[in-house]
């Protein structure tokens, strides 16, 4: 008696599949999503201009450890950077450059994060680029080699609520210019920054795991722990946490630009002030 179940031959080529729709799209979209958001962040980090404009500053050079003294229009303030200037045995083939220092590590929590992992991946390393179509012919080593690093991913969370924490104290600091309080629309912008940056960090596998991990029961003696109401709120941004990554990536280009045309006079920014 037939079980009604057809077998169906598999063929060896690249990207041979079953799959009748249009599987392709996908990965193509995020391939071209992440070199165009991560590739302007990479040149903005290269050649930080116009990153500042008061009280705004670009994420991508917050927290300011140190800052250009010149050569940089538009650059951080030297009084603002923690530690003022880049000393003058800077390297001079090395750009001058806030973003390589804390913000890099924003760079590193999302360069390891599980699902842009498997973006990336199936993106550009096509091994496989989508599920059940056949992948590039390479033999697969896990993250045990090249990509060991890519198991300091819970560390790098650390050094992510760091920067977050930064983040939002430049935020808040946006209401403030010259000691007046008020309140303009790159201070709006960089607020829903730092909120869509927190949805995304907060929504991350290691923060569920810090917060509801060892644990045996949440509700042990009739008792709901503290911590079951935060791992609720944390899955809840968790099954969006695609829609948070490519938001808040986004919003983060979104917000050194109008920063830039802002400082370089392009736009006039709306405030109070």
């Amino acid at each position: 008696m037939s079980s009604g179940v057809r077998s169906l031959s598999v063929s060896a080529g690249f990207a041979s599949t079953q799959r009748m729709d249009r599987w392709w799209v996908s990965p193509a979209a995020t391939a071209f999503g992440l070199a165009v958001l991560f590739g302007y962040l990479m040149a903005r980090a290269f050649y930080p201009t116009h990153v500042w404009f008061d009280p705004y500053i670009s994420p991508v050079v917050a927290p300011p450890l140190v800052t250009p003294a010149s050569g940089y229009p538009g650059s951080v303030p030297v009084d603002v950077a923690w530690l003022g200037a880049f000393p003058a045995w800077w390297p001079a083939i090395l750009p001058r450059s806030p973003a390589f220092f804390i913000p890099a590590l924003a760079i590193a929590f999302r360069f390891t994060c599980y699902y842009y992992r498997g973006a990336y991946y199936k993106a550009f390393a096509m091994t496989p680029p989508s599920c059940t179509v056949r992948g590039l012919p390479r033999r697969y080593l896990g993250e045990t080699r090249l990509l060991w690093f890519q198991n300091l991913h819970r560390y790098t969370l650390y050094a992510a609520l760091f920067v977050l924490a930064c983040l939002w104290w430049e935020g808040f600091a946006a209401f403030f210019r010259d000691g007046r309080f008020g309140i303009g629309v790159g201070t709006v912008i960089m607020l829903v920054n730092a909120g869509l940056i927190s949805g995304y960090t907060f929504g991350c596998h290691s923060w569920r795991h810090l917060i509801g991990g060892k644990l045996d029961c949440f509700s042990c003696n009739g008792v709901v722990s503290p911590r079951y109401r935060l791992w609720k709120n944390s899955t809840w941004l968790n099954e969006r946490h695609m829609l948070f990554a490519w938001v808040s990536l986004g919003w983060v280009v979104f917000t050194d630009l109008y920063i830039y045309l802002v400082s370089s006079g392009a736009v006039t920014d709306l405030n109070t002030w």
